[in-house]
């Protein structure tokens, strides 16, 4: 409301500047041609008077809004051609803000804003591709080198069995990639009101998600921790599941051997949280910062685990339910996963 009054109060402003300014200036040149004995020449003609008096202050009045104009249409000539160079694809515009602080300078503002967030798109979009093209890129030229290799007839049972399984992982690789991009796409479009909500309980939910994963942890022999408060929760059951797989195969597959994993699910408020903790090798501010970016993955060691898109799509899947998701992590410290779900999307247990 006060930014629209200020903008109102400068045009009436600036009009009655200018109404100002030619009365003044239109009174000074007709009193000058009244000294030169100019008007008097037309001393009994009233009519050509007035028409002279309103003839110099139309001309004095319009060359004083020309100039004036120029200065206040500025900004938005610039704002026209800003928004030219973006309909071109050219993001990397900036437009001066110098109208003063009223809606046009907000409207400068939020162009400039605009401009910086589609560039920031591109530039997603755009190592979304590369990122995209290595992924795929790479086992598809370790399949066709492995596959060239099974050619040889001189190769040995053994190393055969090697390229068939290098083979077989690097398909398996391909299709998890594939699958989790087309889930990522799904969610990525998908709006709340599209949810397929359901009743059910959480804690269920979270150990059949880690018997689903009983071969990961066995295999590396970590130590389950388990506190899962009894809860019914409405909420979209398959994408949940995609969620905790998603954190709990990342707390997996960045623990070392014989390590501590500890998941817990309680109610935070009229909230529940859930928490996914490991003691695993953690991660470098950096790597927090960017730890759900597309394709992102911080230890270089650890590329071959996954393709950089779960935790992407646990972050995806987490706002689609209304929550927040943050990571706490310190390098050789582990990593903590807290999700808060709100309480909409649940229901508290009821004793029979």
């Amino acid at each position: 409301m006060k930014k629209n009054k200020s903008l109102k109060i400068q045009f009436v402003w600036t009009i009655f500047l200018i109404l100002v300014s030619t009365s003044l200036i239109a009174g000074t040149f007709n009193l000058i041609l009244m000294k030169l004995g100019f008007v008097d020449s037309f001393e009994g003609h009233p009519l050509l008077r007035l028409v002279l008096l309103l003839l110099s202050c139309t001309i004095i009045g319009t060359f004083i809004s020309f100039m004036v104009s120029k200065k206040i249409l500025k900004p938005i000539n610039e704002l026209v051609k800003g928004t030219k160079e973006i309909t071109k694809g050219n993001f990397d515009i900036q437009v001066d803000n110098t109208a003063p602080n009223n809606e046009l300078s907000a409207l400068i503002d939020s162009f400039n804003l605009m401009a910086s967030e589609l560039k920031n798109v591109d530039m997603v979009h755009s190592d979304f591709i590369t990122n995209f093209s290595h992924e795929f890129k790479t086992p598809i030229v370790s399949i066709r080198g492995f596959a060239k290799q099974l050619e040889n007839p001189k190769l040995s049972e053994a190393e055969k069995q090697e390229s068939i399984a290098i083979i077989l992982e690097e398909t398996e690789r391909l299709s998890n990639l594939s699958m989790n991009i087309l889930l990522l796409s799904k969610i990525e479009n998908q709006e709340k009101i599209m949810l397929k909500r359901s009743s059910y309980y959480l804690d269920e939910q979270l150990r059949t998600c880690i018997l689903l994963l009983q071969d990961l942890w066995e295999e590396k022999q970590i130590e389950l921790d388990l506190n899962l408060e009894h809860m019914l929760i409405t909420a979209d059951e398959e994408l949940l599941t995609q969620l905790w797989l998603n954190l709990i195969k990342n707390a997996i597959s960045y623990s070392d051997f014989g390590e501590k994993l500890s998941i817990s699910c309680y109610f935070f408020g009229n909230d529940i949280k859930v928490i996914v903790q490991d003691t695993g090798i953690g991660m470098s501010d950096y790597e927090r910062k960017h730890v759900f970016d597309k394709f992102y993955q911080g230890d270089a060691s650890h590329h071959s685990l996954g393709n950089g898109l779960g935790l992407t799509i646990a972050a995806r899947v987490v706002q689609l339910h209304g929550g927040k998701i943050n990571v706490k992590s310190k390098e050789n410290e582990g990593a903590t996963f807290i999700t808060i779900l709100p309480s909409i999307q649940t229901q508290e247990l009821k004793i029979l």
